[in-house]
């Protein structure tokens, strides 16, 4: 899906089922240069990371980067934790609803915008094994109302 400056490089759709979305966030990485072209020749992986808050630092935990071929410098780990860049007044917001209990961050996509590496993180909650049931009964109702109006369409 490439849109006017961003591009997505990949999405978590495990988390989009198994997570209901109440709020989007927008924060950058702090990456080394390594990183940033292994990242952008697609070695990384999403899955089992999250995003937690420590001393009003978000950490993305969990992000495995792969170690660029051509790197002759610095070794880093590839599933060290790594901080996010972040305005104040949403940290505080993300604070605030994760003291209620319930809520989770959870990061949802990576993309490049213009030139820059931007994640997009959520605030959500774990669905029970019965409501995501009934995601899938509602996805199977839906398309089957496509192929019908598809099929009177001319």
């Amino acid at each position: 899906m490439k849109k006017i400056g961003k591009t997505i490089l990949i999405e978590n759709r495990k988390a989009r089922f198994d997570y209901e979305e109440f709020d989007t966030f927008e924060a950058g990485i702090i990456l080394a240069g390594s990183e940033v072209k292994s990242i952008r020749s697609g070695h990384w992986n999403l899955t089992g990371s999250y995003v937690t808050i420590h001393s009003w630092r978000p950490i993305i935990m969990g992000l495995h980067i792969s170690e660029y071929a051509f790197n002759s410098g610095l070794k880093l780990d590839p599933k060290r934790d790594r901080f996010l860049l972040m305005k104040k007044k949403e940290i505080i917001r993300i604070q605030t609803k994760l003291k209620i209990g319930g809520y989770t961050l959870i990061p949802m996509e990576i993309y490049l915008l213009w030139n820059l590496i931007k994640l997009r993180i959520i605030l959500a909650r774990w669905r029970k094994k019965h409501e995501k049931k009934q995601v899938l009964k509602e996805r199977d109702l839906d398309r089957q109302a496509h192929r019908e109006i598809s099929r009177y369409t001319y």
